[in-house]
């Protein structure tokens, strides 16, 4: 069984959590076995719009998921001050997808995964994002290195997704799951 974890936090951004959670799950639809899931530290989190968002699991199922994808917004910030939050991540870089969205970078680096890499990640963290020893590439929406991905706007996340799909499966799953969700006349298949 192949499993995604997706890690919210308080003042999340609700489009990157649920454009993620919205296209991990049309994967759902070509293998019974794969499982997303949101998780954080408590049983809800609350948006920066203010959706109360019930997790299911804790971000402990990150150290064995297969995919593991950081959301953004203001509480990034705050986790990765947080010494102990950060020390409950056991992620594998060999053998895990590890990608972020916007400032989820910041998360991605307070872990140690970017030190001495080039990212992307929203404008407004550029700065804090390079203390960490990170090459900011302004001019790119997806880097990436091996396992790891970083993307920034909100809709690079249909591209980040679709490069994480494509890693876990293939080409085709990549296309059909993106195409589902294109506007009429650009998409190819409906996968409902």
């Amino acid at each position: 069984m192949k499993k995604a974890v997706i890690v919210a936090f308080d003042k999340f951004t609700d489009i990157d959590i649920f454009l993620a959670w919205d296209l991990l799950s049309r994967v759902k639809y070509r293998d019974k076995y794969f499982v997303v899931k949101i998780a954080g530290t408590e049983k809800t989190h609350t948006s920066v719009r203010g959706i109360e968002l019930a997790m299911h699991g804790t971000i402990e199922e990150c150290n064995d998921a297969d995919l593991v994808f950081f959301g953004s917004g203001a509480g990034a910030r705050t986790v990765i001050k947080d010494e102990a939050y950060l020390k409950r991540f056991n992620l594998n870089p060999d053998k895990q997808l590890i990608c972020s969205i916007c400032s989820g970078a910041l998360i991605i680096a307070a872990l140690g995964y970017l030190k001495g890499k080039s990212a992307i990640t929203y404008p407004t963290v550029y700065e804090l994002l390079r203390t960490y020893d990170v090459e900011v590439l302004e001019d790119k929406h997806l880097v990436t290195h091996g396992n790891i991905g970083t993307a920034a706007g909100c809709l690079a996340a249909v591209d980040l997704v679709g490069w994480a799909i494509e890693r876990m499966y293939n080409e085709k799953v990549r296309e059909d799951v993106i195409a589902s969700v294109l506007p009429v006349g650009q998409g190819q298949v409906c996968i409902y």
